[in-house]
Order: structure tokens, then sequence, then C-alpha cells
């Protein structure tokens, strides 16, 4: 995947995109997981954690931190899933590394705790809440680098995230060149309908049915 690709999808938002894998038919959306801090978006490809509840007192090295540490590249954005309800899975420590590791932000299927430290330093955090409840001992990381199941959706190591006020998406990175192709195409069209209602043709014409399917139709191979 080129960094242009990236450069490409990150100039469309998120409604765009979920759009654009509905007309392939593909899952991608979700729903819930939003910005825990009034945040930047953030485009990147997907390194998968996956959490679950820790069995025993055993010592062992914090969730995620080996994720962290392994990162050499800048265009990863933690993807998180396996959170447990009401106990955090990300905190400030962690985003401080990430933020030195130039890592882009995090989406979480869970909670994150001490959010005015990531927020502090302008660090990235999507999820489904805010807690004060820690981790330790109560959750462990199970694996990285494997597909995890977000928030319904299955993402691989290397997917495409965009995450922005209105949700998180994920592209499948064998198809986030047709992805983004269609939904250039879509925003192109949304557009040209935004201006045809502003220049006063009717609204009921404009958002008829055929007109979006014309995108499909008319376009796509």
């Amino acid at each position: 995947m080129t960094n242009s690709l990236l450069d490409r999808l990150a100039s469309l938002d998120s409604n765009t995109v979920s759009d654009a894998l509905d007309f392939l038919g593909l899952s991608g959306a979700t729903f819930g997981i939003r910005p825990l801090w009034d945040c930047p978006r953030i485009v990147g490809r997907a390194s998968t954690i996956q959490l679950g509840p820790k069995t025993d007192a055993t010592p062992t090295v914090h969730l995620i931190t080996p994720v962290i540490d392994e990162i050499r590249t800048h265009d990863r954005v933690l993807v998180i899933a396996g959170g447990l309800e009401g106990i955090s899975c990300w905190g400030d420590i962690i985003a401080n590394a990430a933020t030195a590791k130039k890592i882009r932000g995090s989406v979480i299927d869970g909670c994150s705790r001490d959010i005015e430290g990531s927020e502090s330093i302008g660090y990235p955090v999507f999820g489904r809440g805010i807690t004060m409840i820690s981790a330790r001992n109560r959750v462990a990381q199970i694996s990285s680098g494997k597909p995890v199941t977000f928030a319904g959706v299955v993402v691989n190591e290397d997917d495409c995230v965009i995450a922005d006020r209105c949700g998180t998406v994920f592209v499948p990175a064998a198809l986030i060149e047709e992805v983004v192709e269609l939904g250039e195409r879509i925003a192109k069209r949304q557009n040209g309908m935004v201006n045809a209602v502003r220049a006063g043709r009717s609204v009921a014409e404009v958002m008829h049915d055929k007109e979006f399917e014309a995108i499909y139709v008319k376009e796509v191979k």
C-alpha cells in the first residue's frame, strides 16, 4: 500500500467511506466508537491488539506496551479489541509512549482513563467511553498482529482505519484502491448534489435513489 493511497483516504470522511463499502457489499463501518476528546481525525494502517480478562495475578508486562515498542513506521493506528465494560485499556503513560513513536492514534473497543493526559499531548483516542478504573490485574493482552473482531467488524493487521467525529471505519488492505476510487466518485457526486440544492433544484429530485445508484451503475465495472 502506498502513502498516496493513505493520503487519498484521508481526503474522505467516514460517511463517504462507509457508503463506498456499502456499494461494494463490504463490512467495515462501526457504531459507538467516538472521539474521547475533541481530537483530530486519524487515518492509518492498523496494528491490531486483542485484550481479554486477566485470569491470574502473575506479574506481566503492561498490555499494549510490547506493540508500541515494536512499531517502526509513522503510519500506524492502534486497533484495540476486547475491552471490558467500564475498565480502562488506555491511559496517559502509554499515550506518551505512542506519541514518541509517532503513532497516529488509538481506536478502542472499550474505555480509556486519564483522557486529559492524552488530550494534553494531542494524542487522538477513539472509543466507547471514559472510566477511572485501571486495567491492572483486570485486563491482559492476548495477542497482537492477528485478526481481531472490533465492534462486530473483523480487522486484520495492516487494514486501513479512518476515524472522525462520525465514527470509525475499517477498509481491507487488499481493497483500499477500489474503495478509495469509489469514495472519491461518491464525494464528487454528493458535492454536486449539495450545489444543486443550493441552486434551487428540488431536493426530492436531487436525492432520488437513482442519483445514488448512478454512481455505481455507470462508473464501476
